[in-house]
């Protein structure tokens, strides 16, 4: 069986081969239905470790051309690699206090213009001189640690971050200012002790740049209208326009989201924290309110908007890894989006069918965890980094097709380190968050709202009391790794 399906993959790239050469197809086709091929996949191996940072590698991304890779690490370090080459190009300071979480190229900048997050919550940009000498300048923060940031598609300039304050931020590097948009509301019963969701994630619609959906310490994935949020007096400021979860998860306070994708269709990859990996169309939201759905209206055939909400909020499951113990990212992979990758606790590199959710190929990537996994723009081949102080680049240099090992399936853990407030930064992070948003009400609004300081600031402390209980120190571990 395994011979017959080498020798199918082999036609099927000689034949477009030929088509290539006599015109019948072009060279972009050519390039895509070459890189769709699952044998690539089944043979992709290590080609070789990038080592020179001194931490944990905890974001490492291409530039557009595909032949510079960045990365940044725990030692505060961002390196662009010559990845082919295996060398250095060059490495500098970042600036930041802590852990670097997410470095990214600008586009159109000839790749001197470099963005970053941390740790340590600031947002700053590196300049890449002549001669190779590296400027650093910070250009806002975030009231707690920043995750990941989000480049607007096509734009030099502009990008958004956000941070465990709840805030969502735009940046305009020709003024260097920060505007803040909104900040992440709590719904349902969570509100009632987290005031504001802790983001771990954001990704842009790169064929809307005026979509942007975040996600983080609770069950949704919200979906944005830039357009609407920021402005003075709007009244839909800091309103999602939809909002996405399975069915089964609304209302489930022990999972969290720690990664968001974009596919170039607008489909929206989900992974969840101890649970699964979902995929939904743009028509699976739950609407702007999603405390106004219960799964038990989901699942009522009453009516006939209760069946096309069952069959509309039924999103694909990718299954088999773990994500319990850090802030792991999820991608697509692939020309077309065909695959769907992410890093697992077990330390492992897990690819899916998008088409049908099956796994087909599981890698050995760090002894540890996987955190990170990144396509190379236009080629089979990845990026990966974790725990490990190296980035792995794997390419189809195989001999062999690989098969999946017999125990595949990771069971997750109940109650990850998302879910306990184990630091005093975290609680007068939500302090501060609360402050915001009090300060950003109307008076109008205040008149008609009530106040109640000392009970918040109680349930906080409560909270923080409780969770520390359990004697765990799983979230202090994790903080040195990122994530």
């Amino acid at each position: 069986m395994n011979k017959r399906a080498r020798f199918d993959d082999s036609s099927k790239a000689v034949v477009n081969f030929l088509k290539r050469e006599v015109g019948e197809i072009s060279t972009r086709s050519f390039a895509n239905r070459l890189g769709a091929l699952e044998d690539f996949v089944l043979r992709l191996g290590l080609l070789r470790k990038l080592e020179r940072h001194k931490g944990c590698v905890n974001t490492v991304s291409f530039n557009a051309a595909g032949d510079v890779l960045v990365s940044g690490s725990d030692d505060r370090r961002v390196i662009l690699w010559n990845w082919e080459a295996g060398k250095v190009k060059i490495s500098f300071q970042s600036g930041h206090n802590n852990n670097v979480f997410q470095a990214k190229f600008m586009p159109y900048t000839d790749d001197r213009s470099i963005v970053t997050c941390a740790a340590d919550g600031q947002v700053r940009h590196a300049q890449v001189l002549n001669g190779g000498r590296v400027e650093t300048s910070l250009l806002g923060s975030h009231q707690g640690r920043a995750h990941k940031l989000a480049i607007e598609p096509g734009s030099p300039y502009i990008f958004y971050t956000c941070g465990e304050d709840g805030l969502v931020q735009r940046f305009d590097l020709r003024t260097g200012a920060a505007v803040e948009l909104f900040t992440c509301q709590s719904v349902g019963s969570r509100a009632g002790y987290m005031s504001t969701v802790q983001l771990n994630a954001i990704a842009m619609d790169p064929r809307n740049p005026n979509l942007v959906v975040v996600a983080g310490s609770d069950e949704y994935a919200r979906l944005y209208d830039i357009r609407k949020c920021g402005g003075e007096g709007s009244t839909d400021s800091g309103k999602p326009a939809d909002c996405y979860c399975p069915p089964h998860l609304i209302g489930d306070e022990h999972v969290g989201i720690t990664g968001l994708a974009f596919s170039e269709l607008s489909e929206l990859l989900v992974s969840y924290n101890d649970e699964y990996i979902y995929l939904f169309n743009r028509d699976m939201g739950l609407g702007p309110n999603p405390n106004a759905v219960s799964p038990v209206s989901l699942g009522s055939d009453t009516s006939e908007m209760g069946a096309e909400k069952v069959v509309n909020c039924t999103p694909q499951v990718y299954k088999g890894h773990r994500n319990c113990e850090t802030v792991k990212g999820v991608n697509f992979f692939g020309p077309k989006c065909e695959y769907v990758i992410s890093g697992s606790d077990c330390g492992r590199i897990f690819i899916w069918r998008k088409k049908g959710g099956e796994l087909i190929r599981v890698m050995k990537a760090d002894e540890d965890v996987v955190n990170c996994i990144e396509p190379h723009p236009h080629m089979t081949m990845l990026a990966s980094s974790g725990i490990e102080s190296d980035v792995k680049i794997w390419t189809p240099n195989s001999r062999h097709r690989a098969t999946l090992p017999e125990k595949i399936e990771q069971n997750p853990k109940p109650r990850g380190w998302m879910h306990r407030l184990a630091l005093p930064e975290e609680v007068m992070m939500q302090l501060f968050s609360l402050r915001r948003r009090r300060n950003s009400i109307p008076e109008r609004g205040r008149e008609n709202s009530t106040p109640t300081p000392n009970r918040d600031i109680l349930e906080l402390i409560m909270t923080f009391s409780n969770s520390n209980s359990d004697g765990s120190s799983d979230y202090n571990a994790g903080d040195a790794s990122e994530d």
